[in-house]
């Protein structure tokens, strides 16, 4: 695996990881996180991914080096989302993660997250947070911890239909 630079061009692929990754968890019955729509079916949510590959900085750990298959895709910020509290320092924001589910279970979240974590190490920025579903089994929570987050806080988003929880590391 190999992680390399992406951008707005690589936005088909993200879509196609998002629709296969909500299918599964709705699969599963856990469609609180996403519900039930294709993101790649909604012109809003095409448009905020598109203008999160162009405004962030887009990562994508790739199978067999710079041409094998796109295994998952990190995108970070310098500033948050709208919904969270700003930070009082700066910092790098996950604005996305999302892993191929050929991929799942590979180390390819970890391996992204790393890959972002050493991105603000080298632009000395001491802090990169992330928010997540906070509902049904807290799986996500777990995850984000597992990989050395720790709780910020939460919030509810989506006019408060939506439980989150926003998470940090100090790099």
């Amino acid at each position: 695996m190999e992680i390399t630079r992406g951008g707005p061009g690589d936005v088909p692929a993200i879509m196609r990881m998002l629709d296969d990754a909500q299918d599964w968890l709705a699969s599963q019955g856990r469609t609180g996180q996403w519900g039930t729509d294709h993101w790649s079916g909604v012109p809003a949510s095409v448009a905020r991914f598109t203008a999160l590959a162009t405004t962030g900085t887009v990562w994508l750990a790739r199978a067999d080096g710079d041409g094998g298959e796109v295994a998952g895709v990190v995108i970070t910020s310098t500033t948050a989302a709208e919904y969270v509290p700003a930070a009082d320092e700066p910092e790098h924001y996950i604005s996305l993660l999302v892993i191929a589910r050929a991929f799942a279970g590979r180390g390819v979240g970890a391996a992204l997250l790393d890959h972002a974590l050493a991105q603000a190490r080298a632009a000395g920025v001491g802090l990169v947070r992330v928010d997540c579903y906070d509902g049904d089994d807290h799986r996500l929570v777990a995850y984000y911890e597992k990989q050395g987050f720790t709780s910020i806080g939460t919030f509810t988003a989506r006019n408060g239909t939506w439980p989150g929880r926003l998470l940090g590391r100090r790099v």
